[in-house]
C-alpha cells in the first residue's frame, strides 16, 4: 500500500501490471540517458557516441517487448509509474545537471544501470506467476546482463587506435586542467606565499607555538581564499577546465598543505630543530613543485627548478631578514 508519509509504494507489493509499466517507463528514460551521452560524445568522439546509440536501440527494443506484453494481457492504457514512485527501486542520477562527464565515466555509469536494470528484471520474474511474462523478464534479465559484453564488442567496431587515443587525450587534458592545474597553483601559493610570515614571525619571536599558530591562519586563510578565488573564476563551460568546485577544492586543500607543511614542524617545543625542520621541508615542497610542473605542465625541469626555487629563496631570505630586524 501506498505509505502516508513516502507517497510510494514498496515493490513486493507491485502487481505484474504494474511492473510492466514501472519497466516501459524505465527503459525509456534508459534509452533517453544514451542518447545524452552520445550527444554529449558525437562532436568530439563520434565513434564511442555511436556506442551509445546502439545502447540506446536496445533499450528502446525492450520497451517496445514490453508494451507488446502489456497489451495482451492488460490492454492499451499503460500507467504512468516511474522509479521515484517505488519504494527501494533503483534509481538514476540526473546526469542533465552534470556539466563535465568524461566519456569513461558515461561508460562505468552504463555499467551500473545494466547491472541494476538486470537485478530488477530478476526479481520481477521471480515473483510474477504468469510464465510467460516470467519468460520475458528473465530474457530481459539475461539481456542487460549481456550488454558489458556487446558493448565492448561495438567498442572494438567503432572506436579505432586513432579515436582511442583522442579519448584518452582529452581525459588527460579533463584531468590536468581540472585537478592538476589548480592544484598546482595551490600549492606554489601557499608553498611560498607562507614562506614569508610564517619565518618572519619565527626569527622576530624564537617562539615555535606563535609561529605555528600564525603559520595555521596564514594557510588555512590562504586556502579559503584561494578555493572560493579558484571556484568564482570561472564556471569551466567556455574553458572547459572542469567543475568550478572540483578546481576551487584541488586549489584551496593544496593551498593549505603547502603552507602547513613547514609550519607544523613547530609543533617542536626547541626552536632550532623545529626551524631545521620546516627549512628541510620548504626545501621538498619547492623541488616537488618543479616535479609536477615537469611531469604534468611539461614545463622544462631546469627552467621550473630555478623558476620555483629562486622564487622561493627570495620569499624565504625576505621573512628571515625581515624577523631579524
Amino acid at each position: 500500500m501506498f505509505g502516508f508519509t513516502l507517497g510510494r509504494k514498496r515493490f513486493g507489493d507491485l502487481s505484474d501490471r504494474e511492473i510492466l509499466a514501472l519497466a516501459i517507463s524505465s527503459e525509456e528514460d534508459d534509452a533517453r540517458i544514451y542518447l545524452d551521452f552520445a550527444e554529449r560524445l558525437r562532436l568530439d568522439f563520434p565513434a564511442t557516441a555511436k556506442i551509445f546509440e546502439e545502447m540506446a536501440a536496445e533499450e528502446n527494443e525492450h520497451r517496445r517487448r514490453l508494451i507488446d506484453r502489456f497489451k495482451k494481457r492488460f490492454g492499451e492504457v499503460i500507467p504512468l509509474i516511474r522509479r521515484e514512485h517505488v519504494a527501494g527501486y533503483y534509481q538514476r542520477r540526473p546526469f542533465w545537471l552534470v556539466e563535465e562527464l568524461s566519456a569513461d565515466d558515461m561508460r562505468a555509469e552504463a555499467a551500473r544501470m545494466e547491472r541494476s536494470a538486470a537485478e530488477f528484471y530478476e526479481r520481477a520474474a521471480a515473483r510474477t506467476p504468469d510464465a510467460d511474462t516470467r519468460k520475458l523478464l528473465g530474457d530481459l534479465a539475461m539481456a542487460e546482463r549481456g550488454h558489458e559484453n556487446r558493448a565492448e564488442a561495438a567498442e572494438k567496431r567503432h572506436v579505432g587506435e586513432d579515436d582511442a587515443a583522442a579519448e584518452e587525450a582529452a581525459s588527460h587534458r579533463n584531468f590536468v586542467l581540472t585537478w592538476i592545474q589548480p592544484g598546482l597553483a595551490g600549492l606554489m601559493d601557499g608553498s611560498v606565499s607562507t614562506l614569508a610570515p610564517i619565518f618572519a614571525t619565527a626569527f622576530a619571536t624564537q617562539d615555535p607555538w606563535t609561529t605555528f599558530q600564525v603559520g595555521l591562519a596564514a594557510s588555512i586563510g590562504a586556502g579559503i581564499s584561494m578555493g572560493f578565488t579558484e571556484a568564482a573564476s570561472d564556471d569551466g563551460v567556455i574553458s572547459g577546465r572542469g567543475a568550478p568546485w572540483k578546481r576551487g577544492l584541488s586549489s584551496g586543500v593544496m593551498t593549505a598543505v603547502g603552507g602547513l607543511g613547514h609550519a607544523l614542524p613547530y609543533l617542536i617545543p626547541d626552536f632550532w630543530t623545529a626551524t631545521i625542520i620546516a627549512l628541510v621541508v620548504v626545501f621538498i615542497e619547492l623541488w616537488a613543485i618543479a616535479w609536477i610542473q615537469n611531469k604534468y605542465m611539461e614545463t622544462p625541469f631546469v627552467r621550473a627548478a630555478f623558476q620555483v626555487v629562486l622564487g622561493g629563496a627570495l620569499v624565504l631570505a625576505a621573512g628571515i631578514l625581515i624577523g631579524e630586524v
